[in-house]
């Protein structure tokens, strides 16, 4: 666990990097990120939220994927993440235990999603927030169960496969690309 944590705390401060590019970017105009929910109304505010979401999903899926599926990202930037295979080594540190750059890589659809989707910035910020506690949560191998949420059971069978589950907040992109494996079925062939 103490690993766990040196290797956090050394990506944190990189991990800054983006949210400060992405607020300098919104503040000279460049993104398409609005100030205020009544410059576009509820309505419209809930709509371009929920395209961000999906989004950050296929985007965070695919970029998590290939970090699996390109070697040599894997060997340099992914694997460093992945020494933390077991339920006996995950906690929630290892949720933060990336290589910087894979920590940037894997929150960049966040960022690209202002280029392509109007989105409150403030909202953006916050789910930037929230990544940070759910992918310490994912890691803790406490398994919720609160369908179709991505929790820590299907995360921890992520990390004893390595090819299933690259989802981010939903199993929804697993299910649609067929990299999805259920723990409870998983925990049902272990009894059998």
């Amino acid at each position: 666990m103490f690993l766990q944590i040196s290797v956090a705390m050394k990506g944190v401060l990189w991990y800054t990097l983006l949210p400060t590019i992405s607020e300098y970017l919104t503040e000279i105009g460049w993104t398409k990120s609005f100030p205020r929910i009544n410059n576009v109304g509820w309505v419209a505010y809930i709509g371009y939220l929920a395209i961000y979401m999906v989004i950050v999903e296929f985007g965070i899926y695919w970029i998590h994927r290939e970090l699996h599926d390109i070697k040599p990202l894997y060997k340099y930037l992914h694997a460093t993440h992945h020494i933390y295979n077991k339920q006996n080594t995950l906690s929630p540190f290892a949720g933060l235990a990336f290589h910087p750059l894979d920590g940037i890589l894997q929150a960049l659809p966040h960022s690209l999603a202002l280029f392509i989707v109007p989105v409150h910035f403030i909202a953006h910020l916050v789910l930037l927030f929230i990544e940070g506690v759910w992918t310490a949560n994912i890691h803790d191998c406490i398994h919720g169960k609160l369908w179709p949420v991505m929790g820590a059971g299907y995360h921890t069978i992520h990390h004893t496969t390595y090819r299933h589950n690259y989802g981010h907040y939903t199993i929804w992109m697993d299910w649609m690309f067929d990299t999805l494996r259920d723990p409870e079925e998983v925990k049902g062939k272990e009894s059998e």
